[in-house]
């Protein structure tokens, strides 16, 4: 649905202003009543999740849309978001792997240098920069879902915090370089994106995965994302036109496998996750559901 936008009728500006103005204004009473969390978060936490999956990630996400086709953001953006947690997680917290999941995550990082060195001539220079915004734009991500595992927030609070700082910090500069660029938009596309940015992707997906994250923990929650490579590119061929190469799939299929791996798959039983993770969970079954 992004890359229609940006693709059609918009730019890549536009598109956090859409997600974040409409969550934004839907979600601010929760952040007015709850407050920004800074206790829970410190200010580098509070940052880290406006940048992981507010403003600057929607916009680094849409510009490398505009560049490389859907596919590849389904599986370089959600699909290596687990490399990167097991990265932060064994630099930062000093969590170390299973055996099993270093198959997967060596599944993931195949299958991510095909896609991203294979790109093949149609394509050229423009789609490995639309590639390496998409692998910055997991990484934002990676670093959202540690720090919401640490602070074992409620989803619906960190929505709030997120969809409502990106709308104070971005308004302004959208509005400043773009002024009222949105109001040139046929209303139909501009309705559509609108209820999907901002209802779907910051809203519903932000406080179903914040859900999982907290019952599940950070690997095994992000690992979720080994259907969203293949959907990604189902998806784009009746939706763009776009038909992903042999070398594509190759890379798709090795990167679902591994974060299947990841997750725990049929193997769940000979992962070793740090104690912690089991924590998180006790302390979500006591919360109240959002």
């Amino acid at each position: 649905m992004t890359r229609v936008a940006v693709t059609t009728s918009l730019d890549a500006w536009d598109i956090p202003a859409l997600r974040f103005g409409v969550a934004g204004l839907l979600l601010s009473p929760i952040l007015v009543q709850r407050g920004i969390a800074i206790d829970r978060l410190g200010w580098l936490g509070l940052g880290g999740l406006v940048v992981g999956t507010g403003a600057p990630y929607a916009l680094v996400a849409a510009v490398g849309l505009r560049f490389a086709p859907a596919s590849d953001q389904g599986a370089l953006n959600p699909g290596c978001m687990p490399l990167f947690v097991a990265l932060i997680s064994a630099t930062v917290l000093g969590e170390k792997p299973s055996i099993a999941q270093k198959f997967g995550l060596s599944f993931i990082l195949s299958g991510a240098l095909i896609i991203v060195v294979w790109c093949g001539t149609a394509w050229g220079i423009s789609r490995s920069f639309g590639d390496a915004l998409f692998l910055v734009a997991s990484c934002l991500t990676a670093c959202y879902t540690v720090i919401m595992r640490q602070a074992k927030l409620d989803p619906i609070h960190v929505a709030a915090v997120v969809s409502t700082g990106s709308l104070v910090i971005y308004a302004p500069i959208y509005l400043g370089l773009h002024g009222l660029h949105l109001t040139k938009a046929p209303i139909p596309d501009l309705t559509i994106q609108a209820i999907f940015q901002g209802l779907v992707v910051s809203i519903v997906s932000l406080v179903l995965y914040g859900r999982a994250v907290l019952i599940l923990g950070a690997a095994r929650g992000s690992a979720f994302g080994a259907l969203v490579p293949a959907l990604s590119a189902l998806l784009a061929i009746p939706l763009l036109g776009e038909w992903p190469s042999t070398s594509d799939w190759v890379g798709i299929v090795l990167i679902s496998a591994g974060v299947y791996l990841v997750s725990g798959g049929r193997c769940q039983s000979s992962l070793s996750y740090p104690r912690r993770d089991h924590a998180s969970m006790q302390v979500a079954s006591k919360e109240p559901r959002p």
